[in-house]
This record gives C-alpha cells, sequence and structure tokens, in this order.
C-alpha cells in the first residue's frame, strides 16, 4: 500500500512541475504593453507637474499668489505630493489659465457668471441674516 502511495506522489508532482513549467511562458498582459503602460502614465504625469509649475511661474501669477497671501514655494513644492486626480485638475486649470494669458490676456479676470453667482449668495446672506 505504502509503494502506491508513493508511486501516486511522484506522478502528482511530476504534473504539477510540467502545467507549471507550461503556463510559466503565458501572460494575459504582454509585459511590453505593460512597461509601455507605466512609462505613458509616468509621461503624462510629468507633463502635468510641467503645466502647473509654468503658471506659477507666470509673473501675473506671481503677484496674484502674493496679493492673496499664497506661499508659491510651498505651492511648487506640494505639486510633487499631489494624488493624480488632484494633479490632473490642477493641470487641467493650470492650462487654461495659460491659454488664457498667452491669448492675450495681461490679467487674470473672473467671468461674469462668477460675479453674478458671488453676488447672489452675498444678497442670499444678507436676507438669511436679517
Amino acid at each position: 500500500m505504502s509503494m502506491v502511495r508513493m508511486m501516486s506522489i511522484y506522478v502528482l508532482a511530476a504534473l504539477m512541475t510540467v502545467s507549471t513549467a507550461f503556463a510559466a511562458g503565458q501572460h494575459v498582459v504582454p509585459p511590453a504593453q505593460i512597461a509601455t503602460t507605466v512609462a505613458d502614465h509616468v509621461a503624462k504625469q510629468d507633463a502635468d507637474r510641467t503645466a502647473v509649475r509654468e503658471v506659477l511661474a507666470r509673473p501675473e501669477v506671481q503677484k496674484l499668489a502674493t496679493t492673496i497671501g499664497l506661499d508659491l514655494t510651498r505651492a511648487n513644492a506640494a505639486i510633487d505630493t499631489m494624488s493624480p486626480a488632484d494633479l490632473e485638475r490642477a493641470a487641467i486649470a493650470a492650462r487654461d489659465v495659460n491659454q488664457e494669458l498667452v491669448g492675450g490676456a495681461s490679467t487674470v479676470t473672473i467671468s461674469t457668471t462668477t460675479i453674478i453667482i458671488a453676488l447672489l449668495i452675498v444678497i442670499l446672506i444678507v436676507l438669511i441674516a436679517k
């Protein structure tokens, strides 16, 4: 009985070794595609960080930051620690600001809609306080 048991163990071990050897070369996603995807993701994040840094380096933005009391040194340092989602949102806003300023605007302005919404909020606060 122990001879049959030993033979069964050897056969099972051989089958497991052979099946592992066949599966070792197969991947769901090729390693080259994974490397390309990771490199693209890193390149996009680097481009997003560059866009935010470019806007923070503009004289108009630096003047506005000084006016509102924003420490640009801390803001620049925070760029490297942003989550991917926050970095993407900041980069979109930075590209919009950069496009506006490069497009001919010499100052950062607030849109009419934003002013109207702010005015309505102030009116509501005054009405509620009475």
